[in-house]
This record gives C-alpha cells, structure tokens and sequence, in this order.
C-alpha cells in the first residue's frame, strides 16, 4: 500500500490535492507579446500538478501552451474560459481572480 508523504495517509484516502486547491490564489490575466500577441497567464498554482493542469486547460480550450516559472501560458486570450475550467477541475470560484 502506498502512503502519502505528504498526510501519512494511504493514497486512496489522501485529501492534500483537494485541501491545497481550496487555498490557492488564482491570477489569470492577458499579456501582450511581440508582433501584438496576446497570451493568457495563470499564476498562483502552488505545490499543484502543472503539466496535468495546462495540458487540460490547452485540451479543453484548444490552444497550444507551456510552462515557465511555475506560471501556465496559453496563446490567444481565454481569460473567461481559462476560469470556467479552472472552477471545473475543481479550484473554488472565490480563489480565481482577473
């Protein structure tokens, strides 16, 4: 049976994913690049999964991405449905801020 570092818990009842979703605080905000670009930033996704996170975010939105310094960049502005998402992976309305 596995246990969770983190809890002590098995991995079948570990909670630490859910409980660290409930206190994060999400920033997602448009940047433009060169050549008039725009792409979308997520940050404040701490001790998360990012690559799960941004390859859902980047499957569900149909748009290509990537990761830098523990912020998710999408390509093209999808500030509304980049948050529509996040809320359904399962981060509270209240810890996503525009």
């Amino acid at each position: 049976m596995d246990i969770c570092p983190k809890c002590g818990l098995p991995k079948q009842a570990c909670v630490c994913e859910e409980i660290s979703k409930t206190e994060q605080r999400i920033q997602v905000t448009t940047e433009k690049r060169k050549f008039g670009k725009v792409i979308t930033l997520v940050k404040g996704l701490r001790d998360m999964d990012l690559k799960n996170i941004a390859k859902e975010l980047k499957h569900k939105l149909a748009c290509g991405g990537t990761i830098k310094n523990n912020t998710i960049e999408l390509q093209g502005d999808h500030r509304k449905k980049a948050r529509e998402e996040l809320i359904r992976l399962g981060f509270p309305d209240e810890a996503i801020e525009e």
